[in-house]
């Protein structure tokens, strides 16, 4: 069966509807988090200082999309129930990801660090050790075979990225994934600790548009995952929850 692609045009006249998005909230919109996103915040931030150092800790206050992703956990179990079973995720701060993955229950996790691990705790280094969190450079082919992950859940990692690598990296994301993928990329014009970032990653991030990542997608023949964003938008809707970050859902290869 072949894969359907989305058209951009039809789908940006839609009011309020941008496709691949979840639920994307203009800047000037944006509201204060409730109270499950904070209790989540502050979670994250206490495991973000037991896996790191504050410079570290520092950046995912600048803007960081993988904070976002622990806001969201709840939401994107209520959008993928049962494929959140065995998750990939791909992102700094991996170690804070996959420790919060591991408290849930009948979950398994693994992380990919895009970049060498300076000053990290030792039960990060122990992730390391075993295999669950690897340093790996996302611009070569990911160390996994194909469909090895139910979901992939990537943050922060493909705003460092230029087209060029995007191009090979986004399909290989897809190529590891059973049941989806999710990207949380930053808006255009949000604010990065810009010094620690360019320290960290050897290069400030390149905040995209959605108009931008949507021409990518179907240039890349990457097809939306439109049931799981139509339950997340629902879920986040009714938890009242704004995403910080664009919020893409695609499919896997069949």
């Amino acid at each position: 069966m072949s894969r359907r692609l989305v058209n951009p045009s039809r789908r940006l006249a839609d009011a309020g509807s941008i496709p691949f998005v979840a639920s994307i909230q203009s800047k000037s919109r944006n509201s204060p988090v409730l109270s499950i996103g904070l209790v989540v915040v502050v979670n994250f931030y206490l495991n973000c200082a037991f896996h790191y150092k504050d410079t570290m800790c520092a950046y995912a206050g600048g803007g960081s999309c993988t904070a976002e992703v622990l806001q969201a956990l709840p939401l994107l179990k209520k959008a993928y129930g049962d494929s959140m079973h065995k998750v990939l995720h791909v992102g700094p701060e991996s170690c804070s990801v996959v420790s919060s993955l591991y408290q849930e229950e009948d979950t398994e996790a693994w992380g990919i660090e895009p970049y060498e691990l300076d000053d990290v705790s030792s039960k990060c280094k122990s992730l390391v050790r075993k295999g669950i969190v690897r340093v790996a450079d996302l611009k070569f082919p990911l160390p996994y075979r194909a469909k090895s992950f139910s979901l992939v859940i990537v943050s922060d990692a493909l705003d460092y990225l230029s087209p060029r690598y995007l191009n090979r990296t986004v399909p290989e994301l897809v190529r590891v994934s059973a049941d989806g993928v999710v990207i949380f990329a930053g808006y255009p014009g949000q604010q990065r600790a810009r010094g620690g970032e360019v320290a960290k990653f050897g290069r400030p991030a390149k905040l995209r548009s959605s108009s931008w990542w949507i021409r990518f997608f179907v240039q890349t023949s990457l097809e939306e995952n439109e049931t799981a964003g139509k339950k997340f938008e629902q879920a986040s809707t009714k938890k009242g929850y704004k995403p910080g970050c664009q919020v893409f859902h695609l499919k896997s290869y069949a």
